[in-house]
């Protein structure tokens, strides 16, 4: 789901297509020190650990610093990173869980100095700082109320949870570690509490902590880490070495990491000397770019595009194919927030435009599947199995308005509700220009709309500018896809109220849901989550702030000249520390 808080949690290493294969062959290849070159769409617009705007951020974020805790695609299970191990996990009366960490011993900083539990405890109090920019962890992060150190053990300190999900051991250790050296080097924060810095504690000290607040996020701003990453500091296995707007990001291998000590896991590989994102948002363009030998890896592949290539016997002797299916679901959004659109019954009926099926043979050529919700038909038990797909009938959609007080004329629809002024159905529709599988989600729509009487104005819109316009509310309908996971279930941050203005694109507001969605984030066992979710997708089909379409399938294609090319289920659909160059094949 998109910060966007990190969901990059869990990855499953994918079957290549057709009669490739991932496996190694008998004999290692060669390495060859030379730059990996990896295909993006778009550029990643913020390096600011707390503000990841798109998933090229996110990936961006996975290079340069890490947390408590990773999922290793080969394992597919939670791993430490920074953590020695994962927590040891004991409860406080009925409602506390303590989750105890030690951080290892070779973790450090690029200063060469040690990660210590002051880090820890000073990046919690961050998230919580007023002035910087965290909202979307705020609400991530809010299940922990208090960070405790151990005296004896400077790498060692527990987290004090509300509620006793099992979760918790999980989300604890997602979110990226900042050094308190770069913005608090007198440790001013470490005297107040983070229940201080929440708003739940006393406040005879509120004065004076404001200003300390407002001197951190002043030092926050100055370092500006969205432009320069390399101002706070990273602990993860990559630099920033140089960033050229929607051109390209150069990432270079640390020389003495902390990683090469703490074992041999695919967490701790980072194979690359270099790894080097070209910025190319068109498909064709990056496809040539690819056959001629000027790109190593293609993630992301539109599915026409995939199986050109892969019907191609000349492409065939240069590039490997590789699939999987993904948690990232196509979703079109309603601005919940304007009148014509504030009710569910008028949502439902314009739910009943969108083909998703077709869509979904179109875009995905027979791939991916239709859903009735954000969470995957792959998860048994959790998918809502007893819903019905929102079906596409734009019969139903023209009864249903009427249903809902809206009267058709030959100027269109409108209605009248009570004493408030007359309402007209024309709706504006915003999509990243550059993505042509949301192209066709709005092409779809808006035609089947207009043969309904009903006027869309499709609104492509720069990648870089978009983000700001759904966030500020300035559009009734959206295409976007929701990068989601099977691990870990907080709606909150992009459904909830708290939300509206950052990652709760649809400004949907709803206490009942809101209520839902923390029972969700706080079930105390996996069969009650279960139930909740289920409960959760029969209300969000009934609300339809968004409309679920598809969820789509994974392609990506990369040279021969490379290899340790690991695909996975979620986004990014790869891991890039561990792909290298080889001599090539004779």
């Amino acid at each position: 789901m998109a910060h966007t808080p990190r969901l990059l949690l869990l990855a499953s290493l994918a079957v290549p297509a057709g009669f490739m294969s991932s496996c190694s062959s008998p004999s290692k290849p060669q390495a060859v020190d030379a730059p990996v070159r990896i295909r993006w769409a778009r550029d990643p617009e913020s390096l600011d650990p707390f503000t990841q705007p798109n998933q090229n951020a996110v990936e961006a974020q996975g290079l340069l610093s890490g947390g408590l805790l990773a999922v290793n695609p080969e394992t597919r299970k939670y791993e430490p990173f920074l953590a020695e191990a994962l927590p040891q996990v004991s409860y406080s009366g009925d409602s506390l869980t303590l989750l105890s960490y030690r951080l290892k011993p070779v973790a450090t900083w690029d200063s060469g100095q040690p990660i210590t539990a002051a880090d820890v405890a000073f990046t919690l109090k961050l998230i919580f700082c007023k002035g910087v920019p965290n909202e979307g962890f705020q609400l991530q992060d809010a299940f922990i109320r208090e960070i405790k150190s151990d005296p004896r053990d400077a790498r060692r300190f527990t987290l004090v949870c509300k509620g006793k999900a099992p979760d918790y051991v999980q989300a604890s250790g997602d979110f990226p570690v900042v050094p308190e050296a770069a913005l608090d080097p007198e440790g001013r924060l470490r005297k107040y509490s983070l229940a201080e810095i929440q708003g739940r504690a006393s406040a005879s000290r509120r004065a004076e902590l404001a200003q300390v607040q407002q001197l951190i996020a002043t030092r926050y701003t100055a370092a500006s880490p969205a432009q320069h990453p390399q101002a706070l500091g990273g602990c993860g296995p990559y630099a920033l070495k140089e960033w050229s707007r929607d051109r390209q990001a150069i990432f270079t291998r640390k020389k003495n990491w902390w990683g090469d000590k703490a074992g041999n896991s695919v967490l701790f590989q980072a194979k690359a000397s270099q790894l080097a994102y070209v910025i190319i948002p068109d498909e064709s363009a990056a496809a040539l770019a690819l056959r001629s030998g000027q790109l190593d890896v293609f993630p992301n592949v539109p599915a026409r595009v995939f199986e050109r290539l892969k019907n191609s016997s000349t492409a065939q002797q240069q590039l490997a194919f590789y699939t999987s299916p993904t948690y990232e679901v196509m979703t079109a959004g309603f601005n919940t927030s304007r009148p014509a659109l504030h009710d569910a019954a008028t949502r439902q009926a314009l739910s009943r435009l969108f083909d998703a099926e077709q869509l979904r043979q179109a875009s995905q050529l027979g791939k991916g599947f239709r859903t009735v919700g954000l969470i995957s038909p792959q998860e048994k038990g959790k998918y809502n199995d007893s819903l019905n797909l929102i079906p596409y009938s734009p019969s139903a959609a023209a009864e249903l308005l009427t249903k809902a007080g809206w009267h058709r004329s030959p100027a269109g629809w409108s209605r009248q509700l009570g004493k408030s002024p007359a309402q007209q159905l024309s709706l504006q529709l915003r999509y990243r220009g550059s993505d042509t599988n949301y192209e066709l989600v709005a092409l779809q729509f808006a035609s089947a709309a207009k043969a309904l009487g009903i006027p869309v104005a499709l609104a492509p819109t720069e990648s870089g500018v978009l983000r700001g316009l759904l966030q500020s509310g300035d559009f009734d309908m959206y295409v976007q896809s929701i990068k989601g996971n099977p691990f870990l279930f907080n709606f909150l941050p992009i459904l909830g109220t708290a939300g509206i203005g950052e990652g709760n694109l649809t400004r949907f507001a709803s206490p009942a849901a809101d209520q839902l969605m923390q029972q969700v984030a706080a079930a105390e066992s996996s069969a009650e989550r279960d139930v909740l979710l289920r409960r959760f997708q029969a209300l969000m089909q009934q609300q339809l702030p968004l409309v679920p379409l598809y969820f789509v399938a994974n392609r990506v294609i990369a040279s021969k000249d490379v290899a340790g090319v690991n695909v996975m289920s979620l986004k990014p659909g790869y891991l890039a520390s561990t792909i290298y160059h080889v001599v090539p094949a004779k």
